[in-house]
Formats: C-alpha cells, structure tokens, sequence
C-alpha cells in the first residue's frame, strides 16, 4: 500500500516530466532576468560620465531595462597640514582634497547580456563594481 508521501513523490515526478518538451531544458534555466547593479566611482567625473553613457547605450541597443544612472552625492575628502616641515616661520597651511563621484546604474537582464555590455574599453581610474541580485 502506498503512503501519502509516495503518492506525493509520483506527483512531483510527473511535474517535473512535464515542464521538459521535446527535449528542451526549462525556459527559466536557459535565460533569468536577474536584477544587477553596476557602480562606478571615479574622482574625474569626464570619464566617469563617459563610461555611464556607454553602459546605458549599449544596454539600450540591446533593448533592456535600465534605470540610471542616479549620481551619489560626491565624498569630499580633505586634509589640512602645515606647509613647513620643521614648524617655525610663519603660519601657513595646505589645504588639499580629493573629490570621489559615484553613479549607480539597475539593469534588468540575463547575465549573459551584462557581460556583452560590460565588455566596453572601461577609462582608467573608473572603478567598476556589478552585483547580482535576484528580482
């Protein structure tokens, strides 16, 4: 006699029979739309921009989901330090600061796809970071 755990197993197996068809892998293993998320920072924000609007173009030639690239408030990092170095004479000071831009860039999309796009000649001193995360 066959318990309600067997009969369960046999509907399970039944289903999983059925979603393949001739063949054919599921559609959902061949291409997941995953949700990624590219960040650029940069401190020179010519090149930064420049690859924003690359990214965004050819996401767009491949007729994808973008939203961006939405620009992070930019980090002033600043360090004040006296001009000479033993401490006499008058008293003067450098001021110096780095500035570092930031812009977020949402693509809706296989994997696959992401990696044609990223593909591009990136600008030096452009730091790019791409996470996966499931929609």
């Amino acid at each position: 006699m066959v318990g309600p755990i067997g009969q369960n197993e046999a509907r399970t197996s039944i289903l999983k029979a059925s979603s393949y068809k001739e063949g054919k892998a599921p559609a959902s293993e061949e291409a997941t739309i995953h949700r990624i998320r590219i960040t650029l920072t940069s401190r020179n924000v010519k090149s930064l921009e420049k690859v924003c609007a690359d990214l965004i173009k050819g996401a767009k030639e491949k007729s994808l989901k973008v939203k961006g690239p939405v620009r992070m408030p930019t980090k002033v990092l600043r360090i004040t330090t006296r001009k000479t170095p033993c401490g006499e004479g008058s008293k003067t000071w450098d001021r110096f600061q780095m500035r570092i831009h930031k812009r977020l860039i949402d693509l809706h999309s296989p994997s696959e796809i992401v990696k044609q796009i990223t593909s591009i000649s990136i600008e030096p001193g452009v730091e790019v970071e791409v996470t996966i995360a499931d929609a």
